[in-house]
Order: structure tokens, then sequence, then C-alpha cells
């Protein structure tokens, strides 16, 4: 009983932390959103629904079993952790990499970094409470599988100045690439949908990241994957409107 607690326990805190209620709950199990609000008080959930609960999360149950290990992980860093990453490059790049489940030598095989270089970067991921530098130069990470980094916080920043203009440099025409653009009018309630949709698509990339992170490296590929909506016009189109004909969305005054 107390390990069903803990579970029922683990899946609430991962609808809060992504937004979702027990109504989108109830739409998912096609239940009165009363019905579901029982189903949590009582914890008398069967496998099936449980699964279609983590399903809507973008998460598999063995996902949320994981939450309840005791390890002590962080979900975030500070935005003063975060500045010391983004302050010096060679940080960030063994950052990313030890995050990523590369060894040690990988690292020293790949990038032109020496030995006291890359350990001295280590141990200060280690200081974060970011990784855990064991014996041996191993490298365990000690982050949430549903680690974030700050909202517009150095390191978003950092892609923002650094990286966003690199990365749309490109055709999206070779092996591995893709970029759709559309353009359409939706209500205010499509765009909810839409937004919960791409919450999810980002669960499930998160998800088979996770899943990956046991390959060897040479099977894994770096990749970044987008995702965005807003209310927009384009810039050039903007110069034709006529005054007072800008449709403010809601809750945006």
């Amino acid at each position: 009983m107390a390990q069903t607690r803990a579970i029922v326990d683990a899946l609430k805190r991962a609808l809060k932390e992504h937004g979702l209620t027990y109504q989108h709950v109830a739409e998912e199990l096609a239940l009165s959103e009363a019905s579901v609000k029982r189903l949590f008080a009582e914890r008398q959930f069967s496998l099936k629904r449980l699964d279609q609960v983590c399903n809507l999360l973008g998460l598999e149950i063995s996902d949320l079993v994981r939450r309840l290990e005791p390890e002590a992980r962080i979900d975030r860093l500070t935005v003063e952790q975060e500045q010391e990453l983004v302050s010096e490059t060679a940080m960030l790049l063994v950052a990313i990499c030890a995050l990523n489940r590369w060894r040690f030598q990988q690292i020293l095989d790949n990038y032109r970094l020496s030995e006291h270089e890359v350990i001295t970067r280590l141990a200060r991921l280690d200081r974060m409470g970011l990784i855990e530098l064991l014996p041996g130069n191993r490298i365990k990470p000690l982050i949430t599988h549903d680690f974030q980094w700050q909202k517009n916080g150095p390191i978003q920043r950092f892609f923002e100045s650094q990286v966003q203009a690199d990365f749309f440099q490109c055709r999206f025409n070779r092996p591995g690439e893709l970029r759709l653009f559309l353009n359409g009018m939706l209500s205010p309630r499509s765009n909810e949908t839409m937004q919960q949709k791409l919450r999810r698509l980002a669960l499930d990339f998160r998800h088979c990241h996770q899943e990956d992170l046991g390959l060897p490296l040479d099977q894994r590929f770096g990749m970044s994957m987008m995702l965005a909506i807003r209310p927009w016009e384009v810039a050039v189109f903007q110069q034709y409107r006529r005054p007072g004909t800008d449709k403010p969305y809601p809750g945006s005054r």
C-alpha cells in the first residue's frame, strides 16, 4: 500500500510539473473529472489506467518508478551555476559531454583538452552537484530524468545569442534533418491543444534520449530539436496594417 501511495504521489507531481490537470487526465481516460479525482484520492489505479496517464505525460511506468529512487538528484541548476557553465566554452563542453554519459577517455579522444583540463572541469561539476566524479575518473551524472535549464537563464540566453543562428544555417535536406513551418489561424483553445501536443513531443524526445544513453557512444549522435508556437505575423506584413486593427491575444494585456 505504501508503494502504491508513493507511485500515485509521483504521478500527481509529474502532472503538476507538466502543467496537466485532472481534466486532461479525464479526457485521456474518457472519464468524468469527478471520477478521476476519486481515482487519485482512493489510489485505485489499474495498470491499464496508470499506463494511459503515463502516456499522457510521455512517460513509461518504469520512468515513474525510477522517480521513487531515494538517491539525491537535481532537476535544475541555480542561475549562478548556469552562469559558471557558460562563462567558459570548455567548461560548458565538458558539462554537456558528462551529462550525455561520455567517458573520460572519450572526451580526451574527441577534443583538444588535456587530462588536467578535463579533470579540473569535472571536479567543478562535482562540486556543483551535476555529477559525481568517481575513482578512475569515472563520471556519474546526478540529474533527474526531467532536468531542465533555467527559463530565460544563462544557458537559454547563450543558445539565443550563440547557437540559434548557427542552428538555422542549414537547408534541412540531408539524412537526419527535418524542418517544418506551418501557418494558419487558430482559436485560443486550439492553440492550447497544440501547446499540449508540443509538450508531449518534447517529453518523447527526452524519453528517447534517456533510453539511448545506454547505447555505445558511436551509436549516438548529437541532436537538437526546436519546437515553438506563438501568435505572430511576419514583420514585413505589419507595415500594411491599418491603425487599430491589431488583435490582442487573450491574456496578453
